[in-house]
């Protein structure tokens, strides 16, 4: 079991993102206020705190997750890497659907942090979001059997 470290969103596509103690999930919206919630392969994005760490100690800087993009931040777990794995994170059931590449954006952050991103699909996964709820840092994180 993993444990949810970190909750984002971004009102605009190119806005900064605002982190969040807790927020409103749904089928609807994904993290309630995110411009990419509309249902479809990308609705929540989950980044590996490890994975995160790796693609930071490539580049050789302490880099915030946040410049990822994702919506939330795992600890202690490791996402699952195939499409229509089921994820529990506290009422909130999500389906992985996507990897997520990381695009140009992460070098104009933090150059060589795209290529970092690359292996082992660092860049994190893509959910829908099948059952809504509110989440909170550290609400556990599990895949469903």
């Amino acid at each position: 079991m993993g444990v949810l470290a970190g909750i984002a969103r971004r009102e605009k596509k190119l806005s900064p993102m605002e982190t969040l103690q807790s927020a409103e999930v749904s089928a609807e919206t994904g993290v309630a206020n995110d411009s990419r919630g509309k249902p479809g392969k990308r609705q929540v994005t989950l980044l590996s705190a490890h994975d995160w760490r790796a693609a930071c100690d490539e580049v050789g800087k302490d880099v915030v997750w946040t410049t990822r993009r994702a919506n939330l931040f795992i600890e202690d777990f490791d996402l699952p890497r195939e499409a229509g794995r089921l994820i529990l994170i506290g009422d909130v059931r999500l389906r992985t659907t996507v990897e997520i590449d990381p695009c140009s954006r992460m070098d104009d952050q933090c150059p060589g942090l795209k290529k970092a991103l690359q292996p082992n699909r660092r860049g994190g996964v893509g959910c829908e979001v099948l059952q809504g709820g509110r989440i909170k840092i550290g609400d556990t994180v599990s895949v469903v059997e």
